[in-house]
């Protein structure tokens, strides 16, 4: 065991065991000078940790030894160790990251600043925490992904000695393993720390269901051994006929994945057929398929089950053949067909660019895949509104079941099954998602909400004025696809919001009469520094959303003086009355407004209609017509009415709710149906309220483009024959 001459304190009896026994697993494949570092890491992580214990009673080194001894297992370099030795010096220490930077150099300081938890900031909630601490791991994952490395043997350090915590704090750990931890141990490709992650996850989740299933496996191994040594020696004794050398291990699969296959599926324990399954490890690709293709010939293969992974590798790397056979006895087992070289990347992921030093670059392209997938997720992040949207996209992205799909020139793309037109759009570039009208599939045309299916070729349809619509976020499924639209009707909204507070406190100034020219930029900013806002147009946002009252801003940006006071109620008092007055014109509103500009559900004002805006907080202002019953509770609060009218020429179209009552004959509704069409108008919705023998009463919501086109559309339907009544709906 090497040590570094300088090294002064000496670790305690229990200590040293522990250290010498990872100095010689190090010494293994490190140089002596490498091993010297890490020892002298480990003194100084053990002065820091002086005095502190874990929750079990031992003394705090053991951890970050532990977690050394799990990377010296994937042969990481000895700076990834030295981190894992002090990782957390710098959240449970007084130690500065400087301190770090002097000792050890300033990579070591950024892995172990990567992989400090956030505990000097304050975060509204739990979840807003966990989230700024993803983001901070991913930043420095993207940077140097053995972050993420010393980041996940932490956690199972942590979670094989969880039993030392109370009931609800294990549950909460093994929920963030099961939900986060596992699967982006999965999407690097380290498969055997992902299974153990999985199984403690679950055990210390759900204990009853981990133990009777347990036990029902360790029932059915003592049946199946025979079984599977059965299926073993056959499948040897047609490969070596075939001259194919190959190594086969047999395998279970671990028990979280039969629990998750049978809550997905809603299977019984007994219904779950391939538990075992069995790897075949050959030299050679071509060797792969010829293994196949004997496994094929010795079982019959069950249709739709093979998956070629080797042509179209996974996104963390991960190659092989995959088919599920009938075996003897009735029994179904999967089958995987790989070289040395993928089943070494399918066991380590992105640590085999450390543990392998061969000619070939597997490693090196497994690394930039995973580097290539964080920076994806990064600015996906980025784009995400708030905590909890960013973890939805954080889920979605470590629980993928790919589908792959063909660009015009012929490149695979991979997508989470469920995919849409949309994601495809989006996958290729934001710029071609945010301009797509549309597609073709397989050379013919397709909607946007089309769900794409494996070997699909896709060509999207883009125009100058494409736009995202929030109708999109119905049926599109990657987080990189509703980051994006999100982000872009984000901006969009703000936008509208404020322009249209502008307006709006452009007109409550000329209330008062005074002009927005004539407030200092001294008076301004006095102003937002009372609100705590950042600039200008975040007030007027405010004002356009309907956060803020208009009226009110003008009064704070300029107190009313007496004569100002009398000319507003005059002002206020002949617009009651219906006086036309220069000063002071009523809003104008169009349909294109209608994120800051809503029309009221209750009497579905349209243009035509006499018409008030009520200003209300979070919906920007709402358009009622003046009867509308609704409207009556608004009146005590005249503060917040708005002056709006309809601007002429206004174009596009608005729904309208009618009802019509006729007599209960055969084709009355085609007959209404084909009035309404001929008038130029769209049936939006249509059902019927009441039903007997002699009558019936309808319910149409139609798109009309003005009162006008209201009128004309109720003087047809209410010509023809067996009509009764026919009248507008409000309420």
């Amino acid at each position: 065991m090497a040590r570094p001459p300088e090294a002064k304190a000496e670790p305690a009896a229990g200590d040293r065991f522990n250290i010498a026994d990872l100095c010689v697993q190090l010494e293994s494949y490190l140089e002596p000078r490498d091993v010297a570092e890490v020892y002298r890491a480990y003194l100084f992580g053990a002065e820091a940790h002086e005095g502190q214990h874990r929750r079990s009673g031992e003394p705090y080194i053991f951890h970050p030894v532990e977690v050394a001894h799990l990377l010296a297992g994937m042969r990481l370099d000895a700076r990834s160790l030295v981190a894992a030795l002090l990782h957390d010096v710098i959240e449970d220490t007084p130690t500065a990251k400087e301190r770090l930077k002097e000792e050890f150099g300033a990579e070591v300081a950024e892995l172990v600043d990567g992989v400090s938890k956030i505990d000097r900031i304050e975060f509204k909630t739990q979840e807003e925490a966990q989230a700024e601490n993803f983001r901070k791991m991913l930043l420095a994952m993207a940077s140097d992904i053995r972050v993420i490395l010393i980041k996940l043997a932490d956690r199972l350090h942590n979670m094989r000695t969880l039993a030392a915590l109370g009931a609800d704090r294990r549950r909460a750990i093994a929920r963030e393993t099961l939900d986060i931890y596992a699967p982006i141990a999965n999407r690097l490709g380290v498969r055997q720390w992902a299974n153990e992650l999985e199984d403690l996850g679950f055990q210390a989740l759900y204990p009853l269901r981990h133990r009777i299933l347990a036990e029902s496996v360790r029932k059915r191994h003592g049946n199946r051994k025979a079984i599977v040594d059965k299926i073993r020696s056959a499948m040897i004794g047609q490969l070596e006929q075939e001259d194919i050398h190959a190594e086969i291990e047999g395998r279970e699969k671990n028990l979280y994945s039969i629990y998750r296959k049978m809550l997905q599926k809603h299977l019984t324990f007994d219904q779950v057929h391939d538990i075992y399954g069995f790897r075949v490890v050959v030299d050679t690709v071509d060797a792969c398929y010829r293994a196949l293709g004997v496994v094929h010939n010795l079982y019959k293969p069950i249709p739709g089950r093979f998956k070629d992974y080797i042509a179209i590798p996974k996104a963390n790397g991960y190659q092989s053949l995959h088919t599920v056979v009938f075996g003897p006895f009735g029994v179904s087992i999967e089958v995987q067909m790989r070289t040395q070289e993928m089943h070494r990347v399918s066991e380590a992921g992105v640590a085999s660019h450390w543990m392998y030093k061969s000619g070939d670059a597997a490693g090196d392209h497994v690394q930039k895949q995973a580097l290539t997938w964080l920076k994806d997720l990064l600015e996906t992040q980025q784009k995400a509104g708030n905590p909890r949207e960013f973890l939805e996209h954080l889920k979605i992205d470590l629980f993928p079941d790919e589908v792959y799909v063909f660009t015009p020139n012929g490149e695979i793309k991979k997508l989470p099954r469920g995919a849409t037109v949309v994601d495809f759009a989006y996958d290729v570039h934001t710029d071609v998602g945010n301009r797509c009208i549309g597609a073709k599939v397989n050379h013919q045309l397709a909607p946007l909400r089309t769900e794409l299916h494996n070997g699909d070729h896709v060509e999207v349809l883009t125009s100058e004025w494409g736009r995202p619509t929030p109708s999109w976020l119905d049926y599109v499924i990657t987080s990189r696809a509703r980051a994006n639209i999100r982000s872009y009707l984000k901006n969009q909204k703000r936008d509208e919001a404020v322009s249209f507070g502008a307006r709006l406190l452009d007109k409550s100034l000329d209330d008062i009469g005074v002009e927005l020219e004539d407030v200092s930029d001294g008076e301004r900013q006095t102003l937002l520094q009372s609100m705590k806002l950042s600039n200008w147009d975040a007030l007027l946002a405010d004002i356009g959303l309907g956060n803020r009252q208009a009226p009110l801003v003008a009064r704070q940006l300029h107190p009313a003086t007496p004569e100002a006071e009398e000319q507003s109620r005059f002002l206020r008092l002949f617009r009651r009355k219906g006086a036309k007055t220069d000063k002071s014109p009523s809003i104008a509103i169009r349909g294109t407004e209608g994120v800051v500009v809503q029309y009221a559900r209750c009497c579905r004002p349209i243009p035509g209609d006499p018409i008030l805006g009520f200003l209300t907080a979070g919906r920007g202002i709402v358009i009622h017509t003046e009867d509308c019953q609704n409207v009556a509770k608004y009146r005590k609060h005249p503060e917040q009415w708005i002056d709006v009218h309809w601007e002429e020429g206004i174009e596009g179209v608005f729904p309208v709710a009618i009802r019509i009552e006729s007599r209960n004959r055969r084709g009355v509704l085609a007959s209404v149906a084909a009035a309404i069409a001929d008038q130029g108008a769209n049936i939006d919705n249509v059902q019927f309220d009441d039903r007997d023998g002699r009558t019936t009463t309808m319910s149409f919501t139609l798109e009309v483009r003005d009162r006008v086109h209201l009128a004309s559309i109720m003087r047809r339907v209410r010509a023809l024959e067996n009509i009764v009544r026919i009248n507008r709906k409000k309420g």
